[in-house]
């Protein structure tokens, strides 16, 4: 297989949520590969200058643009602002997310609404108006960033992975409607990675760090790095029959029913 088929020099990529974290070490990862990165995020201008000024002195070409995915209006004002000033999108990467650790029977009904708005709504919304370029143009990739809770439960994240797994199931139907235009829709399902947000609960003793280490068949954290290769791969015409699937960037966690503590 020719290195060519995941080169994406040329590409332009639009990843909501790449301020920071996972959707961030996705961009870099497409950056690096020749695309040029359209930053997106919604909490302050100041986070998407810092991002996109990061990105340019990891030598990738970045745009910021600030809007709310959940907001339809202003993701049809800010796609025809990117078409104008940019280009076309050719990849879109529907990282944007949030989780609200609750018990169920203590949620309100109002954050459970939130969180499905944001996780499983807004993929829809941007996907809706990103596609209607890429089925003129005849041809498109769309990542949606899934999770381990689009298959399996946890306590206190019953909205997460409601929205989760529903964003599987959409992933799915985008890809029946969408294969004949070219356009190829899957996922990427992150396992449990090092990250600032886990960075307290990541030492040597601590419950969670004890049980996600003996839990995963690698016995470590992954690394933000370690989706790039997946987020290129599905943007890729390395992956131009693949779709409807979703990549599961977990360590071996989905494989396995897991081992005893007194385990080695």
């Amino acid at each position: 297989m020719s290195i060519s088929l995941f080169n994406l020099e040329g590409k332009i990529a639009l990843v909501t949520g790449s301020t920071h974290g996972l959707g961030m070490a996705m961009a870099k990862g497409l950056g690096k590969a020749g695309a040029t990165i359209i930053v997106n995020g919604n909490s302050s201008q100041q986070k998407i200058d810092a991002a996109v000024a990061y990105y340019k002195k990891e030598s990738i070409n970045a745009i910021g643009y600030k809007f709310n995915v959940t907001d339809e209006n202003a993701v049809i004002k800010a796609i025809q602002t990117i078409e104008k000033e940019v280009g076309a999108i050719d990849i879109l990467v529907n990282n944007a997310g949030i989780i609200k650790r609750t018990p169920l029977e203590d949620m309100e009904v109002a954050d459970f609404k939130q969180v499905i708005d944001v996780d499983l709504v807004s993929p829809f919304i941007v996907s809706k108006h990103v596609v209607k370029g890429m089925i003129t143009r005849k041809e498109g990739k769309i990542i949606n960033i899934c999770s381990m809770m689009s298959e399996l439960g946890r306590n206190t994240v019953g909205a997460y992975a409601a929205a989760k797994g529903g964003l599987k199931m959409l992933t799915q139907n985008m890809a029946t409607e969408w294969a004949k235009h070219n356009i190829q829709v899957n996922g990427i399902g992150p396992g449990y990675f090092a990250t600032s947000q886990t960075e307290p609960i990541r030492v040597d003793g601590h419950p969670f760090n004890d049980f996600i280490v003996n839990r995963t068949p690698a016995a470590k954290w992954g690394d933000p790095d370690d989706l790039a290769g997946a987020a290129i791969f599905l943007s890729s015409q390395a992956s131009d029959f693949v779709n409807g699937h979703v990549v599961y960037v977990d360590g071996g966690i989905l494989a396995t029913i897991g081992k005893p503590n007194n385990e080695e």
